[in-house]
This record gives structure tokens, C-alpha cells and sequence, in this order.
């Protein structure tokens, strides 16, 4: 047993896989997951398991408790093949928190709103004593797109950002006749595109091309930033969002 890093933990439940963070680094991203199971509790469960595989530093059930696994100081298990700004291993540099939730495979409910209570109550204290950027609040298909996709489109994270967690900007509205550019699609849209997803921290590679890994993290953009319409395609809308979410973060597009 260890004494929660949160004060207001409702639970202490140790996770048999953790280490140390590789190379000393301290957490700079907050990660948020969905558990993608029947319960929490079976989540808690399966995360606590040596045979798992997988850890995470806290759970927060559907009525907003929060149990903690694995101490902030120790790289939990939770991010898998993932990166950031470069950044490969973000389970080190990472806490990660799962929101219990069955997931797309399982009719994929409204989070309640007192879990999101819970859960912001949870976030805004790490950020707080970890001096977490806003943009480094992150969710799972952020730093692993295609491979993942929680916590997903119906997340609130607007909500969040007025509670002053992560980096919001409110979506360009969808124009249904603008299909937008798809796979293949070639020019200076998509190479500008590429940049900001790149300057923003996404893995992407400047190639001027629509490609099955450029349409994975606009995927992963709209999910997070215009979840009005996920389906990887280079619209206006998804131009426009990006754009305004780059200028709110003071960031440059990449060269």
C-alpha cells in the first residue's frame, strides 16, 4: 500500500506494473483513457494484474470516485506505442488517468456528469502540482492515432477547459456539402495542415499527401477538437479549427 498523491481519493488499489520514470524526467503530459470495460471495478481489477500488462496511475468510476494504482513518481503502463512532440515514451513523461466507460464495442454512453465532477476535481490537481501545460492535456487517440480512440468523440472536453484544464477552441461549424479532401489528396492544404498537426505535437510527417498516416491523426484531431464529424477527411471546418487552435496555443506551424 502507498498514501495517495490526490487528498480526496476515495481508494488505494496497487497496480503490480510500474518503474521508474526512465531518465529521472518528471510528468509533463496528463493522458486521459477510457477503460473499455463492463465496470469499473473489473477495470481496477484487470489494471492491478502482473499478467495485464497494462497500468495506470488512477480510475475514475462512473459516479466520479477516484482510486488510485500506481504512485505519481512511477511510470505506469498506460500510453503503449505513443508519442508527442517527438517523444516516444510517454509513459514516462505522462500520468495517466482511465475514465471508466465500455467504449465504442459496447454501446459507448454519455460520461455522467458526476464523473466528470471527479474526474476535474482529480485533473486540476495534478495540473496544479505538476505544472502541466494546457495543451499537454492530452487524450490516448492524441499520441496514438488509429491505434486508439478514447476517450472519444463524446467526451466533453470543453468542459474541461473552462475548468482551466487542457486547450479548447470552439469548433468551426461543419458544412455538410464540403466533403473535403480524402486519401491520396495532394498539395499545399494538406502540407499546411501537416505542419500545424506537427507544431501542435502530433506525430505526422510533412509529405504533402493525404496518406493513410496523415488521415489517422485528422482523425485524431477531430475527435479531440471537432467531434461533429470523425472521418479523417481535410475540410474547411477541420482547416479552420486547427488553424484557431494553433494561434490560441501561440505555437508556430512546423517547418
Amino acid at each position: 500500500m502507498f498514501a495517495p498523491d490526490f487528498g480526496l481519493a476515495n481508494a488505494v488499489h496497487p497496480a503490480h506494473n510500474h518503474e521508474p520514470r526512465r531518465g529521472g524526467v518528471k510528468p509533463s503530459i496528463l493522458l486521459l483513457h477510457y477503460t473499455g470495460m463492463s465496470s469499473a471495478a473489473k477495470a481496477i481489477d484487470w489494471l492491478a494484474r502482473p499478467e495485464s500488462g497494462v497500468s495506470c496511475h488512477y480510475v475514475v468510476d462512473e459516479h466520479g470516485e477516484v482510486t488510485q494504482l500506481v504512485p505519481e513518481e512511477l511510470r505506469a503502463w498506460h500510453a503503449g506505442a505513443s508519442s508527442w512532440h517527438g517523444e516516444t515514451d510517454i509513459n514516462s513523461h505522462s500520468i495517466g488517468i482511465e475514465i471508466h466507460n465500455p467504449g465504442h464495442q459496447h454501446g459507448y454512453p454519455d460520461f455522467s456528469h458526476a464523473q466528470m465532477r471527479g474526474l476535474i476535481a482529480l485533473a486540476q490537481d495534478i495540473v496544479r502540482r505538476h505544472a502541466i501545460a494546457p495543451e499537454n492535456v492530452l487524450a490516448h487517440s492524441d499520441v496514438a492515432p488509429g491505434r486508439k480512440i478514447d476517450p472519444g468523440e463524446k467526451f466533453d472536453w470543453h468542459l474541461l477547459a473552462k475548468e482551466g484544464l487542457g486547450r479548447w477552441v470552439r469548433p468551426h461549424p461543419v458544412d455538410e456539402s464540403d466533403e473535403g479532401l480524402g486519401p491520396g489528396a495532394q498539395g499545399p492544404n494538406v502540407l499546411d495542415a501537416q505542419k500545424l498537426l506537427r507544431s501542435y505535437g502530433y506525430g505526422i510527417e510533412l509529405t504533402g499527401t493525404l496518406d493513410a498516416s496523415t488521415e489517422k491523426v485528422l482523425r485524431a484531431f477531430q475527435l479531440h477538437f471537432r467531434p461533429a464529424r470523425v472521418d479523417g477527411r481535410l475540410d474547411r471546418s477541420t482547416e479552420i479549427t486547427l488553424e484557431q487552435l494553433i494561434e490560441a496555443a501561440g505555437k508556430r506551424a512546423a517547418a
